[in-house]
Protein backbone atom coordinates (compact mmCIF):
# COMPACT_ATOMS: atom_id res chain seq x y z
CA UNK A 1 0.00 0.00 0.00
CA UNK A 2 1.25 3.15 -1.25
CA UNK A 3 2.02 5.76 2.38
CA UNK A 4 0.10 8.93 2.95
CA UNK A 5 1.20 11.91 2.82
CA UNK A 6 -0.11 14.11 5.59
CA UNK A 7 1.88 17.27 4.67
CA UNK A 8 -0.36 17.25 1.83
CA UNK A 9 -3.18 18.56 3.37
CA UNK A 10 -5.02 20.27 0.48
CA UNK A 11 -4.55 16.87 -1.31
CA UNK A 12 -5.73 14.87 0.89
CA UNK A 13 -8.63 17.68 1.16
CA UNK A 14 -9.28 16.77 -2.66
CA UNK A 15 -9.11 13.09 -2.14
CA UNK A 16 -12.23 13.22 0.40
CA UNK A 17 -13.90 15.36 -1.80
CA UNK A 18 -13.39 13.30 -4.76
CA UNK A 19 -14.56 10.18 -2.68
CA UNK A 20 -17.64 11.92 -1.63
CA UNK A 21 -18.61 12.94 -5.02
CA UNK A 22 -18.25 9.07 -6.40
CA UNK A 23 -20.25 7.46 -3.32
CA UNK A 24 -22.69 10.15 -4.08
CA UNK A 25 -22.79 8.32 -7.54
CA UNK A 26 -23.23 5.15 -7.09
CA UNK A 27 -19.37 5.16 -9.08
CA UNK A 28 -17.52 1.82 -8.27
CA UNK A 29 -13.70 3.11 -7.59
CA UNK A 30 -11.64 1.19 -10.81
CA UNK A 31 -7.80 1.25 -10.56
CA UNK A 32 -6.50 4.10 -12.91
CA UNK A 33 -4.08 4.16 -15.15
CA UNK A 34 -1.16 5.41 -13.07
CA UNK A 35 -1.91 2.31 -11.10
CA UNK A 36 -1.17 -0.04 -14.12
CA UNK A 37 2.32 -0.80 -14.64
CA UNK A 38 2.05 -3.76 -16.50
CA UNK A 39 -0.20 -6.00 -18.52
CA UNK A 40 0.45 -9.48 -19.33
CA UNK A 41 -2.48 -11.03 -21.39
CA UNK A 42 -4.70 -8.06 -20.62
CA UNK A 43 -4.50 -8.90 -17.06
CA UNK A 44 -3.02 -5.70 -14.91
CA UNK A 45 0.54 -6.01 -12.95
CA UNK A 46 -0.03 -2.77 -10.13
CA UNK A 47 1.82 -0.25 -8.87
CA UNK A 48 0.75 -1.36 -5.21
CA UNK A 49 2.24 -4.91 -5.97
CA UNK A 50 5.42 -3.54 -6.95
CA UNK A 51 5.55 -1.45 -3.85
CA UNK A 52 4.58 -3.81 -1.60
CA UNK A 53 8.24 -5.80 -2.86
CA UNK A 54 9.80 -1.94 -3.28
CA UNK A 55 9.29 -1.55 0.40
CA UNK A 56 9.87 -5.17 1.67
CA UNK A 57 13.32 -4.74 0.07
CA UNK A 58 13.98 -0.76 1.29
CA UNK A 59 12.51 -1.51 5.02
CA UNK A 60 14.86 -0.74 7.87
CA UNK A 61 17.95 0.80 5.18
CA UNK A 62 20.00 3.18 6.52
CA UNK A 63 19.98 5.30 3.49
CA UNK A 64 16.82 4.84 0.91
CA UNK A 65 17.64 4.58 -2.81
CA UNK A 66 18.08 7.67 -4.92
CA UNK A 67 15.43 7.81 -7.84
CA UNK A 68 17.21 6.15 -10.55
CA UNK A 69 17.94 3.24 -8.23
CA UNK A 70 14.21 3.33 -6.84
CA UNK A 71 13.43 2.85 -10.96
CA UNK A 72 15.66 0.45 -11.41
CA UNK A 73 14.50 -1.64 -8.51
CA UNK A 74 10.67 -1.22 -9.41
CA UNK A 75 11.63 -2.14 -12.86
CA UNK A 76 13.53 -5.18 -11.63
CA UNK A 77 10.59 -6.55 -9.35
CA UNK A 78 8.17 -5.50 -12.52
CA UNK A 79 9.87 -8.30 -14.59
CA UNK A 80 10.42 -11.08 -11.65
CA UNK A 81 5.78 -9.85 -11.84
CA UNK A 82 5.69 -10.22 -15.22
CA UNK A 83 7.72 -13.98 -15.52
CA UNK A 84 5.40 -15.54 -12.36
CA UNK A 85 1.99 -13.87 -13.84
CA UNK A 86 2.90 -15.86 -17.26
CA UNK A 87 3.82 -19.20 -14.89
CA UNK A 88 0.48 -18.72 -13.12
CA UNK A 89 -2.02 -18.34 -16.25
CA UNK A 90 -0.20 -21.02 -17.91
CA UNK A 91 -0.83 -23.20 -14.63
CA UNK A 92 -3.93 -21.96 -14.78
CA UNK A 93 -5.00 -23.12 -17.94
CA UNK A 94 -3.37 -26.37 -17.90
CA UNK A 95 -5.29 -26.67 -14.11
CA UNK A 96 -2.37 -26.74 -12.48
CA UNK A 97 -2.50 -24.02 -9.82
CA UNK A 98 -2.10 -25.18 -5.90
CA UNK A 99 -4.71 -26.41 -3.91
CA UNK A 100 -5.90 -24.89 -0.47
CA UNK A 101 -4.64 -28.14 1.23
CA UNK A 102 -1.21 -28.38 -0.48
CA UNK A 103 -0.98 -24.60 0.77
CA UNK A 104 -2.09 -25.77 4.07
CA UNK A 105 0.03 -28.84 4.18
CA UNK A 106 3.28 -26.58 3.19
CA UNK A 107 2.47 -23.60 6.32
CA UNK A 108 2.58 -26.49 8.53
CA UNK A 109 5.66 -28.00 7.54
CA UNK A 110 7.05 -24.42 8.23
CA UNK A 111 5.49 -23.68 11.24
CA UNK A 112 6.11 -27.27 12.54
CA UNK A 113 9.51 -26.30 14.49
CA UNK A 114 8.17 -22.64 16.06
CA UNK A 115 6.37 -22.15 19.17
CA UNK A 116 3.61 -20.02 18.14
CA UNK A 117 5.19 -17.06 19.57
CA UNK A 118 8.51 -17.82 17.77
CA UNK A 119 6.40 -17.99 14.52
CA UNK A 120 4.25 -15.09 14.98
CA UNK A 121 7.96 -13.37 15.98
CA UNK A 122 9.26 -15.08 12.51
CA UNK A 123 6.51 -13.58 10.44
CA UNK A 124 6.80 -10.24 12.11
CA UNK A 125 10.52 -10.25 11.36
CA UNK A 126 9.72 -10.86 7.48
CA UNK A 127 7.02 -8.01 7.25
CA UNK A 128 4.45 -10.75 6.39
CA UNK A 129 1.14 -11.62 7.98
CA UNK A 130 0.23 -15.62 7.70
CA UNK A 131 -2.12 -14.54 4.89
CA UNK A 132 0.73 -12.71 3.00
CA UNK A 133 2.73 -15.93 3.17
CA UNK A 134 -0.15 -18.23 1.80
CA UNK A 135 -0.25 -16.34 -0.90
CA UNK A 136 3.23 -16.37 -1.96
CA UNK A 137 3.52 -20.37 -0.95
CA UNK A 138 0.23 -20.59 -3.85
CA UNK A 139 2.55 -18.80 -5.88
CA UNK A 140 5.44 -20.84 -5.51
CA UNK A 141 3.58 -23.80 -5.48
CA UNK A 142 1.69 -23.37 -8.63
CA UNK A 143 4.77 -22.48 -10.40
CA UNK A 144 6.71 -25.31 -8.85
CA UNK A 145 3.79 -27.89 -10.69
CA UNK A 146 4.06 -26.05 -13.83
CA UNK A 147 7.74 -26.33 -14.52
CA UNK A 148 7.64 -30.16 -13.01
CA UNK A 149 4.76 -30.82 -16.12
CA UNK A 150 6.26 -28.54 -18.40
CA UNK A 151 10.07 -28.99 -18.00
CA UNK A 152 11.35 -31.59 -15.19
CA UNK A 153 9.15 -34.21 -16.56
CA UNK A 154 10.74 -34.18 -19.87
CA UNK A 155 14.19 -33.94 -18.93
CA UNK A 156 16.40 -37.91 -19.33
CA UNK A 157 19.45 -38.67 -18.31
CA UNK A 158 20.65 -41.90 -19.68
CA UNK A 159 23.13 -44.82 -18.69
CA UNK A 160 25.04 -43.70 -22.10
CA UNK A 161 24.92 -39.91 -21.56
CA UNK A 162 26.60 -40.74 -17.55
CA UNK A 163 29.17 -43.08 -18.96
CA UNK A 164 30.24 -40.30 -21.83
CA UNK A 165 30.31 -37.78 -19.14
CA UNK A 166 32.78 -40.02 -16.86
CA UNK A 167 35.24 -41.56 -19.84
CA UNK A 168 35.35 -37.92 -20.75
CA UNK A 169 35.85 -36.38 -17.53
CA UNK A 170 37.28 -39.76 -14.76
CA UNK A 171 40.27 -37.71 -13.39
CA UNK A 172 37.76 -35.43 -11.59
CA UNK A 173 36.89 -38.19 -9.93
CA UNK A 174 40.45 -39.50 -8.45
CA UNK A 175 40.16 -37.72 -5.47
CA UNK A 176 43.68 -36.88 -3.63
CA UNK A 177 40.93 -35.63 -0.75
CA UNK A 178 37.45 -34.90 0.67
CA UNK A 179 35.64 -32.48 -1.46
CA UNK A 180 32.87 -30.69 -1.38
CA UNK A 181 30.28 -29.69 -3.93
CA UNK A 182 28.90 -26.37 -3.56
CA UNK A 183 26.23 -24.11 -4.86
CA UNK A 184 26.04 -20.53 -3.77
CA UNK A 185 24.21 -17.07 -4.35
CA UNK A 186 26.25 -13.96 -4.29
CA UNK A 187 25.75 -10.26 -3.30
CA UNK A 188 28.13 -7.54 -3.61
CA UNK A 189 27.99 -4.07 -2.20
CA UNK A 190 29.80 -2.70 -5.05
CA UNK A 191 27.81 -1.05 -7.68
CA UNK A 192 30.52 -1.13 -10.56
CA UNK A 193 31.11 -5.12 -9.50
CA UNK A 194 30.58 -6.88 -12.74
CA UNK A 195 26.98 -8.85 -12.09
CA UNK A 196 24.30 -11.00 -13.63
CA UNK A 197 21.94 -8.42 -15.25
CA UNK A 198 19.14 -10.62 -15.45
CA UNK A 199 17.99 -8.50 -12.05
CA UNK A 200 18.51 -5.69 -9.75
CA UNK A 201 21.93 -5.13 -8.82
CA UNK A 202 22.50 -4.07 -5.28
CA UNK A 203 24.63 -0.52 -5.50
CA UNK A 204 25.81 -0.54 -1.76
CA UNK A 205 25.79 -2.39 1.61
CA UNK A 206 22.26 -1.30 2.69
CA UNK A 207 21.03 -2.79 -0.45
CA UNK A 208 22.94 -5.88 -0.24
CA UNK A 209 22.00 -6.72 3.11
CA UNK A 210 18.60 -6.44 2.42
CA UNK A 211 18.89 -8.42 -1.07
CA UNK A 212 20.70 -10.90 0.22
CA UNK A 213 18.38 -11.44 3.41
CA UNK A 214 15.27 -11.55 0.62
CA UNK A 215 16.47 -14.07 -1.33
CA UNK A 216 17.06 -16.06 2.24
CA UNK A 217 13.38 -15.78 2.92
CA UNK A 218 12.69 -16.77 -0.58
CA UNK A 219 14.05 -20.11 0.08
CA UNK A 220 12.58 -20.72 3.22
CA UNK A 221 9.47 -20.08 1.51
CA UNK A 222 10.23 -22.85 -0.79
CA UNK A 223 11.89 -21.50 -3.62
CA UNK A 224 13.65 -22.92 -5.65
CA UNK A 225 17.86 -22.37 -4.79
CA UNK A 226 19.12 -22.51 -8.10
CA UNK A 227 16.55 -21.00 -9.70
CA UNK A 228 16.94 -17.89 -7.68
CA UNK A 229 20.98 -17.88 -7.86
CA UNK A 230 20.43 -17.80 -12.03
CA UNK A 231 17.91 -14.89 -11.24
CA UNK A 232 19.93 -12.88 -8.59
CA UNK A 233 22.79 -14.02 -7.96
CA UNK A 234 25.73 -11.54 -8.69
CA UNK A 235 28.35 -13.75 -9.56
CA UNK A 236 28.20 -14.24 -13.23
CA UNK A 237 30.61 -16.98 -13.40
CA UNK A 238 27.79 -19.32 -11.69
CA UNK A 239 24.43 -17.97 -12.15
CA UNK A 240 23.88 -19.11 -15.65
CA UNK A 241 24.70 -22.44 -13.23
CA UNK A 242 22.33 -22.10 -10.93
CA UNK A 243 25.22 -21.06 -8.29
CA UNK A 244 27.06 -23.98 -9.03
CA UNK A 245 30.84 -24.04 -7.68
CA UNK A 246 31.42 -26.98 -8.16
CA UNK A 247 33.42 -29.74 -6.33
CA UNK A 248 36.22 -27.59 -3.67
CA UNK A 249 38.83 -29.51 -2.01
CA UNK A 250 39.01 -29.58 1.65
CA UNK A 251 42.12 -27.96 1.32
CA UNK A 252 40.60 -25.05 -1.09
CA UNK A 253 38.12 -24.98 1.75
CA UNK A 254 40.28 -24.26 4.40
CA UNK A 255 42.06 -21.41 2.62
CA UNK A 256 38.47 -19.63 2.03
CA UNK A 257 36.92 -17.04 3.94
CA UNK A 258 36.08 -18.23 7.98
CA UNK A 259 32.50 -17.69 7.65
CA UNK A 260 31.74 -19.93 4.14
CA UNK A 261 34.49 -22.11 5.58
CA UNK A 262 32.35 -22.59 8.74
CA UNK A 263 29.10 -22.55 7.76
CA UNK A 264 29.60 -25.18 5.04
CA UNK A 265 31.55 -27.52 7.22
CA UNK A 266 28.33 -27.63 9.89
CA UNK A 267 25.89 -28.37 6.72
CA UNK A 268 24.69 -31.77 5.73
CA UNK A 269 23.96 -32.63 1.90
CA UNK A 270 20.92 -30.34 0.74
CA UNK A 271 20.79 -28.24 3.57
CA UNK A 272 21.00 -24.19 3.07
CA UNK A 273 23.56 -21.83 5.21
CA UNK A 274 21.87 -18.73 6.83
CA UNK A 275 23.51 -14.82 5.43
CA UNK A 276 27.12 -14.93 5.54
CA UNK A 277 28.97 -11.73 5.39
CA UNK A 278 32.65 -11.96 4.05
CA UNK A 279 34.88 -10.08 5.38
CA UNK A 280 38.47 -9.13 3.18
CA UNK A 281 41.62 -10.56 6.01
CA UNK A 282 43.48 -7.56 4.60
CA UNK A 283 41.30 -4.33 5.48
CA UNK A 284 38.12 -5.88 7.28
CA UNK A 285 35.50 -4.79 5.14
CA UNK A 286 33.08 -6.03 3.46
CA UNK A 287 33.37 -7.99 0.38
CA UNK A 288 30.00 -9.24 0.06
CA UNK A 289 27.10 -11.64 1.17
CA UNK A 290 26.30 -15.13 0.36
CA UNK A 291 24.23 -18.17 0.93
CA UNK A 292 25.29 -21.37 0.40
CA UNK A 293 24.24 -24.74 -0.25
CA UNK A 294 26.03 -28.04 0.33
CA UNK A 295 25.00 -29.94 -2.93
CA UNK A 296 26.95 -33.53 -2.01
CA UNK A 297 30.37 -34.19 0.00
CA UNK A 298 33.08 -36.10 -1.37
CA UNK A 299 35.48 -38.77 0.69
CA UNK A 300 39.64 -38.66 -0.87
CA UNK A 301 39.81 -41.65 -3.50
CA UNK A 302 39.19 -43.01 -6.89
CA UNK A 303 35.86 -43.13 -8.03
CA UNK A 304 34.50 -46.10 -10.11
CA UNK A 305 31.92 -45.70 -12.55
CA UNK A 306 29.96 -48.67 -11.02
CA UNK A 307 30.21 -46.33 -7.59
CA UNK A 308 26.92 -45.48 -7.26
CA UNK A 309 27.56 -42.17 -6.03
CA UNK A 310 29.38 -41.35 -9.10
CA UNK A 311 26.37 -42.37 -11.23
CA UNK A 312 23.94 -40.20 -9.21
CA UNK A 313 26.50 -37.20 -9.05
CA UNK A 314 26.46 -37.32 -12.83
CA UNK A 315 23.12 -37.46 -13.67
CA UNK A 316 22.20 -35.20 -10.70
CA UNK A 317 24.98 -32.90 -12.65
CA UNK A 318 23.86 -33.74 -16.13
CA UNK A 319 19.80 -32.86 -14.58
CA UNK A 320 20.36 -29.89 -13.08
CA UNK A 321 22.20 -28.24 -16.30
CA UNK A 322 19.52 -29.65 -18.63
CA UNK A 323 17.10 -28.71 -16.38
CA UNK A 324 18.64 -25.07 -16.22
CA UNK A 325 18.89 -24.49 -19.48
CA UNK A 326 15.50 -25.66 -20.08
CA UNK A 327 13.69 -23.20 -17.59
CA UNK A 328 15.78 -20.42 -18.90
CA UNK A 329 14.25 -21.44 -23.06
CA UNK A 330 10.54 -21.98 -21.55
CA UNK A 331 10.32 -18.97 -20.06
CA UNK A 332 11.51 -17.30 -23.16
CA UNK A 333 9.21 -18.84 -25.17
CA UNK A 334 6.33 -18.22 -22.62
CA UNK A 335 6.66 -14.29 -23.00
CA UNK A 336 6.77 -14.56 -27.13
CA UNK A 337 3.79 -16.24 -26.86
CA UNK A 338 2.23 -13.47 -24.61
CA UNK A 339 1.12 -9.80 -25.26
CA UNK A 340 3.39 -7.65 -22.69
CA UNK A 341 3.03 -4.44 -22.22
CA UNK A 342 5.50 -3.02 -20.07
CA UNK A 343 3.88 0.34 -19.16
CA UNK A 344 6.45 1.37 -16.47
CA UNK A 345 9.63 0.69 -18.46
CA UNK A 346 7.52 2.87 -21.03
CA UNK A 347 7.35 5.89 -18.75
CA UNK A 348 11.20 5.53 -17.93
CA UNK A 349 12.21 6.07 -21.29
CA UNK A 350 9.75 8.25 -22.21
CA UNK A 351 10.70 10.49 -19.45
CA UNK A 352 14.46 10.24 -20.14
CA UNK A 353 16.47 13.47 -20.16
CA UNK A 354 13.38 15.33 -18.85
Amino acid sequence: MRSRNFRLVWGLVTLLATLALLLVSGCRKQASGDDVMAKVNGKDILRSEVDKYYKEQTAGAPQQPTAEEGESLRLAILRQLIQDQLMLQRAEKLGLMATDDEVDRKLSEMKAPYTTEQWAKELKDRGLSEDDLKRELRRNLTIDKLLNKEVTSKISISDADITAYYNANKAQFNLIEPQYHIAHIWVSPRPDEVSNLKNDKAQNDAEAKKKIQMLRNRIASGEDFATLAMNYSEDPRTSANGGDLGLIPESALQRTDSGTRAAVLKLNPGEVSGVITVINPSNGQVEGYRIVKLLAKEPAGQRDLSDPRVQQSIREMLRQRREQLLKAAYYEVLQDQAKVVNLYAEQILKNAGK
